[in-house]
């Protein structure tokens, strides 16, 4: 169905992609894998229309074809789920969904017709409760992504191009997505897969593309390779064991919470202790975000201590040493537009401090590539980006670091370089609290595993638990 050979572009001087071969069959789930950076939203976006490329044609069913615009390319039948959300905040769910094709009646736009396709797509979802007149910023992350798949779908393509859709969702909505993408298949959509996820790509793939540094190195069969052997090809060493070796044992306490909870949380006690890496597990909506927040001070707890105080306020949370790499680094972790400095020393100076780290010797730790503190954050890719989140709380020599969702949408390299980066800063002395997701990487990472429902602790495991004893206590069953 579609053939790209030779596909070349280069940005401001940089090249991001050289000489870049891609056929996708029809009825075919084909992933597209390698590290960040490595050009594949890019490639994505040429095949979409959002950028043309500088080398190389296209061809859908064997006719060349040319995009100037990504409208052109939806009438060819080619959608795209952009892996950073391409919604409009203040419209609702239907007005996203429909955006630029709004159902017309007598010169209005049919609202009642809008909504009721809308209806009928997140019930193909299993979305039946998300009402199509919300309005999108009320919806959290994982619902969001909800929304731009419907999107995808309203127009009938017949090559769904998906990048990282599932990186914002819980357990039972990447099942959800998984058995939608199957049906797709089965009525001969082809459908481009994005995934850092590597047992996603084993689920779904019939076929799996390896690009690295903005060329392809291969195309195999899934079943013709190995997730090591995948895992090699994309970042040209092995990575070694998945997760660092756990502290010998935990120190002090860093932080207490005692019967804590506001508006969404209840009666929540909790320690976090130097050395110490306590994960926090729960389906979407038990509270974990929430958590996160409330000790940071974003939204405060209105019942119960936490020594040694409770931040009413960010500043407040940031000056006790406290640091949060929130969920969307886009929207609530960084300053797109400002530099990687600027964005690095956000912290330090929000607590009125100096810098306590250099900031080259940061990036350098935390392996950014390239490591230019002069460019705009907005270039950089998601994994490098997620680098600079990290170095603007190091700059002030945290005491205590919460980490919400810190691997979303990084690559395998840089997954391993922050999981690292976490093991040793515990190991440094900084109480860290991880939600994931994830749930091998949050038993993986973990010294216990903290399990919330309702806004509640539902129980606490040991390091190393399995993941079905997480699930249970999350779903509200016997561990």
């Amino acid at each position: 169905m579609l053939n790209l050979r030779g596909i070349g572009k280069s940005f401001l001087g940089v090249r991001v992609l050289s000489g870049v071969d891609l056929d996708v069959t029809a009825g075919e789930v084909h992933a597209v894998v390698g590290e960040n950076g490595a050009g594949k939203s890019t490639l994505m976006k040429i095949v979409c229309g959002v950028h043309p490329p500088d080398e190389g044609t296209i061809e859908i069913d064997g006719r060349p074809v040319s995009f100037g615009h990504p409208l052109q390319a939806r009438r060819s039948g080619i959608a795209i789920i952009h892996q950073e959300f391409n919604l409009l905040p203040e419209r609702t769910v239907a007005e996203n969904v429909f955006l630029g094709r709004e159902p017309v009646r007598r010169g209005l736009v049919d609202r009642a017709a809008m909504e009721e396709a809308t209806a009928r797509l997140l019930g193909e979802l299993g979305e039946e409760s998300l009402s199509p007149r919300t309005a999108v910023k009320r919806l959290p992350v994982a619902r969001q992504q909800i929304v731009e798949i419907a999107k995808a779908l309203s127009v009938n393509a017949r090559l769904i191009v998906m990048d990282e859709p599932s990186a914002a969702l819980a357990e039972h909505e990447v099942r959800l997505l998984h058995g939608l993408i199957g049906r797709l298949r089965d009525r001969g959509v082809a459908v481009l897969y994005i995934s850092h996820r590597l047992r996603e790509v084993f689920d779904l793939a019939d076929r799996v593309t390896v690009l690295k540094d903005g060329s392809r190195v291969t195309t195999l069969p899934i079943g013709e390779v190995t997730p090591g052997e995948l895992i090699r090809l994309m970042v040209g060493r092995d990575l070694g064991a998945c997760f660092p070796p756990r502290s010998a044992g935990a120190g002090e306490v860093r932080l207490s919470l005692r019967a804590v909870g506001n508006h969404k949380l209840r009666d929540i006690d909790l320690d976090l202790r130097a050395g110490e890496i306590v994960g926090i597990a729960g389906l979407q909506g038990s509270g974990r975000s929430q958590l996160a927040k409330a000790i940071f001070g974003a939204v405060p707890f209105t019942t119960g201590e936490m020594t040694p105080s409770r931040p009413r306020s960010v500043r407040e949370g940031v000056a006790m040493g406290i640091g949060l790499v929130t969920e969307d680094r886009k929207a609530e972790g960084l300053a797109l537009r400002q530099s990687v400095r600027d964005n690095a020393l956000l912290a330090a100076r929000a607590a009125g401090a100096r810098s306590r780290n250099g900031v080259r010797d940061l990036l350098e730790r935390v392996r950014l590539s390239p490591a230019r503190p002069e460019q705009e954050v907005r270039y950089l890719s998601g994994g490098n980006q997620q680098k600079v989140v990290l170095v603007k709380w190091l700059t002030m020599a945290p005491r205590v670091l919460l980490f919400d969702e810190p691997t979303r949408g990084v690559d395998v390299g840089a997954k391993a370089a922050i999981h690292d980066l976490m093991r040793e800063l515990a190991n440094d002395g900084v109480a860290i609290m991880m939600i994931s997701s994830e749930l091998p990487e949050l038993i993986g990472m973990s010294d216990r595993v903290v399990v919330l429902r309702d806004g509640r602790v539902a129980g606490t495991l040991p390091a190393g638990a399995s993941e079905e004893a997480v699930m249970r206590l999350a779903a509200g069953e016997a561990a």
